[in-house]
């Protein structure tokens, strides 16, 4: 019996020992490494440029007073359609005369006085003119009728027609000197005009005589209304501005000077966000030589660059779509079709060259690889990996070349 109980210590013992032995190793032993994956595959491939934008109309018209004068209460409003040389958008009168002093209005009387004393002097000359040359017309005709019968001389006709000429100058001058007298009389009368007399005749009904109506310049909508109330404006004031949203609207992007330089004039630009599902269409046009110093929300300054957006999508594709709204502008800088393509996440510097970490039978393999062009999601690749093979995306610090590797989705 003793030595059976001794033999069944041992065994305890040593299966003891054992399992504890076992279970160190299992402890000490590395565990695989959970990883996400993803897949090398063939795709096509767009490289964009992404910015806010703003829709503007791309010739805007400004109405502005054509004189100095008092605008009246604009009755237009924003989006108001418009006619070329028809609509009336605004109506204005000229400025009203400054208010007579006592004195100026007498000298103006007295010279409203003295002008109707010479016209009146100037229609006495003209009688006294007509009376002599009705005079001389029959001293003329006797005159004629003597030398035709041989009785009077040559001399004395000429002498006649003479007399009858200078008459009929004389009563020639006398007319022009009562047109001339007429004008200075309507003349000083108006110099008695001020702002009194322009209130009496608004309150007698005639307002509406020297009114100037300001028509619109284009066919379109009115865009904004910057003077509506009544005032006096000087010329030249801006009032309205008018342009053709249907016909004439594009959008502008200010991009980082960095991403202006990779975009050209031509490239095709997707414009999405800008209130219904369907994208637009566009083409940039136009690109700025120079750049804006901005800063952004973090306060941080930046160099911008303006690039103008023609809409290549009809009108009827972006019903709503007006002056000054806000849409997502994405300027297409490269695009390929049927390319090796690799997650970007998965990509990493090693010693100066991208690499990945291959997924190959449990084990991260550590493969060097040459890219070309990324959308920031899918990058291009040129060589160094096959389609379908498997890549670790996200891969961490720890995992090293020959990591046991486990998927995530598989514990």
């Amino acid at each position: 019996m003793p030595k059976r109980a001794k033999l069944s210590r041992n065994v305890l013992i040593f299966s003891a020992f054992t399992a504890v032995s076992v279970t160190i190793v299992l402890a000490l032993m590395p565990k695989p490494k959970e990883v996400d994956l993803g897949m090398v595959s063939r795709g096509d491939l767009t490289v964009t440029i992404d910015e806010e934008g703003q829709t503007r109309v791309g010739e805007t018209y400004v109405v502005s007073t054509p004189v100095a004068g008092q605008l009246l209460r604009i009755q237009a409003h924003p989006g108001d359609l418009v006619t070329e040389s028809k609509t009336v958008v605004a109506q204005m009168r000229p400025t009203n005369p400054p208010v007579l002093d006592r004195r100026t209005r007498e000298q103006a009387i007295a010279a409203v006085d003295a002008a109707g004393a010479s016209l009146r002097v100037a229609k006495a000359s003209l009688n006294a003119a007509l009376a002599a040359e009705e005079l001389t017309n029959s001293d003329f005709e006797r005159t004629r009728s003597l030398f035709e019968s041989g009785i009077a001389s040559e001399a004395a006709f000429d002498r006649a027609k003479s007399a009858l000429q200078a008459g009929r100058a004389s009563r020639e001058t006398a007319e022009a000197a009562i047109t001339m007298r007429e004008a200075e009389l309507v003349n000083a009368r108006a110099s008695l005009v001020g702002f009194d007399d322009l209130g009496l005749a608004n309150a007698i009904g005639d307002t509406h005589g020297d009114e100037i109506p300001l028509l619109s310049p284009i066919d379109g909508r009115i865009l904004r209304v910057f003077q509506e109330s009544e005032t006096t404006l000087p010329a030249g004031a801006p009032i309205m501005e008018i342009g053709n949203v249907a016909s004439d609207l594009e959008v502008v992007v200010e991009l980082i000077s960095s991403d202006a330089v990779q975009v050209s004039v031509g490239n095709l630009v997707i414009l999405r966000d800008w209130g219904a599902s369907n994208p637009l269409q566009g083409k940039v046009i136009r690109i700025d030589p120079f750049g804006v110093t901005k800063y952004s929300a973090l306060g941080v300054e930046e160099q911008r660059v303006r690039v103008e957006i023609a809409l290549l999508s009809p009108a009827e594709d972006r019903p709503g779509l007006g002056h000054g709204y806000r849409l997502e502008a994405r300027i297409i800088i490269w695009q390929s079709v049927d390319i090796l393509m690799v997650p970007s996440s998965s990509l990493f510097r090693e010693n100066g060259n991208w690499s990945v970490f291959l997924a190959q039978d449990g084990v991260a393999l550590l493969t060097q690889v040459e890219i070309g062009k990324s959308d920031g999601i899918l990058t291009e690749v040129i060589s160094g990996l096959q389609e379908s093979r498997s890549v670790i995306l996200y891969p961490s610090a720890a995992i090293e070349n020959g990591s046991k590797i486990v998927p995530r989705s598989q514990q």
